[in-house]
């Protein structure tokens, strides 16, 4: 006999003996629940599955409640929800593990490294270019220059050497370019919305790929030449190839981005023009100004702003430069300024810096090759002074000592009172930063240090339809992977705009767990490959590529020394899909965690009981499906774990070919070893 009844204002008919949760699941209402299977017997140990019912004083458990003729079930009442928070809230309080490897959290634009890296080890190239096509559009290009703060987290380092993940992303990459079988971005269904960005550096160019894949129409608007930003007028050639640069750009326009270069705002085209001709505008300028040191002299000819030099040889030209020069800064603009005179012939290139090597904000390969190609590093000096002699310069240096740390941790530097030093110089490069420009940009509210003012989860300005992301918001210059982190969160909040929800961003939540050298003890210690290049003598005369890059051998064995840190069953595991949807916090619940060893079920299967939430599915597969009784509950109370019930080597034969209570198993607490 069939039960009519309604959930969430849906008509449900239920079968005889059907269950609230089974009936609404056959009807497309999705009711959380982490122990029900069809194929097992009701068990009811997860609590999360409970409804509300019209008239029933008690929240029913749906998965074993069975509806009456007539009931009003709602799944999402306050009642209801407060209920499976809390339910997981007390799972997710004594759940360890990694959800996601630490190189994925330390991205600013949230890349799956784990998962390209995997690839790339089993030869899987295009697989390994579309994963970080997941994130954003430019991996042969980012590869070869971000600072890599993935691997900073990576905890190979606590083996011997964090992976060279950087490298072996640039290294899919170029192999899919050169390839028959390039990348091609999959657009969705034309939303008749129109989107204007205003910059076509890496923010702008994520941003664009990122609209056109939710099926908006996309111009981006450039003040100069070609596309590109700072990747293409901020960073010398033997660093990234712009003929590389060029062809990311073209699969990015080839998706029916409209690129419009040598248009400026307020002489080419107005922004009230823009603003009312789009339906939304992102404005990703960047920062192209050359922070002043505010030292006397600084104005004089022969002196000349960091990005201003480079931005030279991105259009084409050779700056003049005398046979010494000094670079003032320890960022990697800096580095990059430095290795630059040394390619245009000067003889003595020094770097001025006010802290000590350790304090120095450029990537430490670029500190290395530059010392390597004949960079003089002058550190705990500061210019106080800078004079015309005759046909040449001279510059005052302050000595320094470092102080007490400053607000970001670092040792502050104090001048030595009565130290200085002179130095004769036919050029000074001033490479400590880059702040925004914001001309012609009317209307929109500006920072005190001339940024934009942009709502940090929406990305929204004080003008309703125009968003800001990257370096010309907020808090100003960083990394390129950091402004396309912003471009992509930007752009979901445009298409959420566009769609008329103001949906902020908010960082998903995950479990972290904290590992250190003793976890690891037991791997084998692999040297990082090193990648192959030219010598210094080879590369200091010219702007050829310094790297060659890694051969198929090289790479996947790189690959393949991945710790594999983030979990296994992400994408299938319900345990963090339901915390998200819920907005969790665990920590209410302080107390006892377990931190319990791996237990091997059998020769080919894995329980890691840290991420085990109880909820039996596992051992009820293995009798109920699969008929067998290999896996069990041992203990009681707080220490009861699943355990192998007969010796691991009976059961490895059926195991082999069965793998059922990995696949039923919710939170990836099961894992088939091989």
């Amino acid at each position: 006999m069939s039960i009519k009844y309604t959930i969430d204002g849906v008509e449900v008919i239920a079968n005889d003996g059907e269950t609230i949760l089974s009936s609404a699941t056959r009807a497309g209402v999705e009711i959380p629940t982490l122990c029900f299977a069809e194929n097992t017997a009701l068990y009811g140990a997860c609590g999360v599955c409970v409804v509300e019912v019209e008239g029933v004083p008690k929240l029913l458990r749906s998965c074993s409640a069975k509806p009456m003729e007539g009931y009003v079930v709602h799944t999402d009442t306050d009642r209801v929800i407060r209920a499976r928070k809390t339910a997981f809230e007390l799972l997710l309080s004594d759940h360890t593990g990694d959800c996601r490897g630490p190189c994925k959290l330390n991205c600013p634009a949230g890349t799956d490294c784990q998962k390209y890296v995997n690839e790339i080890k089993d030869g899987k190239y295009f697989e390994a270019v579309s994963t970080v096509y997941d994130a954003f559009p430019l991996p042969a290009s980012i590869g070869r220059v971000c600072p890599h703060p993935c691997e900073d987290a990576c905890r190979r380092q606590l083996v011997e050497e964090p992976i060279s993940i950087a490298f072996l992303k640039a290294f899919a990459a170029d192999k899919v370019l050169a390839s028959d079988n390039k990348y091609k971005i999959a657009t969705g269904a034309d939303t008749g919305k129109k989107v204007a960005i205003i910059g076509g550096g890496p923010a702008g160019l994520t941003a664009a790929f990122k609209l056109r894949e939710y099926g908006h129409a996309v111009t981006i608007f450039d003040q100069q030449p070609k596309m590109g930003g700072m990747l293409r007028y901020g960073i010398p050639e033997y660093r990234l190839p712009k003929a590389v640069l060029d062809q990311e750009i073209a699969i990015i326009e080839e998706a029916g981005v409209v690129m419009k270069n040598n248009v400026k705002l307020g002489r080419d085209i107005q922004f009230d023009e823009i603003t009312k001709t789009y339906d939304a505008v992102l404005l990703a300028i960047g920062a192209w100004t050359s922070v002043p040191m505010r030292v006397a002299g600084e104005d004089l000819p022969g002196v000349v702003g960091g990005i201003d030099f480079l931005g030279k040889l991105g259009l084409g030209e050779t700056p003049t430069i005398g046979k010494r020069v000094a670079v003032c800064g320890g960022g990697n603009t800096a580095m990059d300024a430095c290795r630059t005179a040394v390619r245009l012939g000067a003889e003595e290139v020094y770097v001025i810096y006010r802290r000590t090597r350790n304090e120095m904000p450029a990537a430490d390969i670029e500190i290395e090759e530059a010392e390597e190609e004949g960079v003089i590093f002058k550190f705990l000096t500061n210019p106080i002074e800078i004079t015309k002699d005759g046909d040449a310069l001279n510059m005052k240096l302050q000595i320094m000592e470092l102080g007490e740390p400053d607000a970001s941790g670092r040792r502050s530097p104090v001048p030595i009172e009565g130290k200085t030093e002179d130095i004769k110089l036919d050029n000074v490069i001033m490479a400590i930063g880059q702040v925004a420009n914001c001309e012609g940009v009317n209307g929109v509210e500006l920072t005190k240090k001339g940024t934009i003012v942009a709502d940090e989860m929406t990305f929204r300005t004080n003008i309703d339809n125009v968003f800001a992301a990257g370096d010309v918001t907020n808090k100003g210059a960083g990394i390129a992977i950091a402004a396309i982190g912003e471009a992509s969160k930007a752009a979901f909040c445009i298409n959420n705009y566009l769609e008329g929800d103001e949906v902020r961003y908010k960082a998903p939540y995950y479990v972290q767990d904290e590992k250190t050298e003793a976890d690891f003890e037991d791997r084998e210690k692999q040297d990082r490959a090193e990648m192959p290049g030219l010598s210094p003598e080879e590369r200091k005369n010219n702007f050829k590529p310094i790297y060659y890059g890694f051969s198929d051998e090289v790479a996947r064995k790189e690959a393949s020394r991945c710790l594999e840190c983030g979990c296994h069953d992400y994408y299938d595991c319900r345990l963090i899909k339901y915390a998200n949807w819920f907005d969790v916090e665990p920590s209410k619940f302080p107390g006892e965690v377990h931190k319990r060893d791996f237990i091997e079920i059998a020769d080919v299967i894995e329980h890691n009981p840290n991420k085990c939430v109880l909820c039996g599915l596992c051992y009820r597969t293995c009798e109920e499906v699969a008929k067998q009784t290999f896996i069990g509950l041992y203990n009681r109370g707080f220490n009861t774990t699943i355990n192998p019930m007969f010796p691991k080597a009976e059961a490895a034969a059926y195991c082999a070919t069965c793998g059922k209570c990995v696949d039923a198993c919710p939170t990836g607490a099961m894992r088939k070893k091989f």
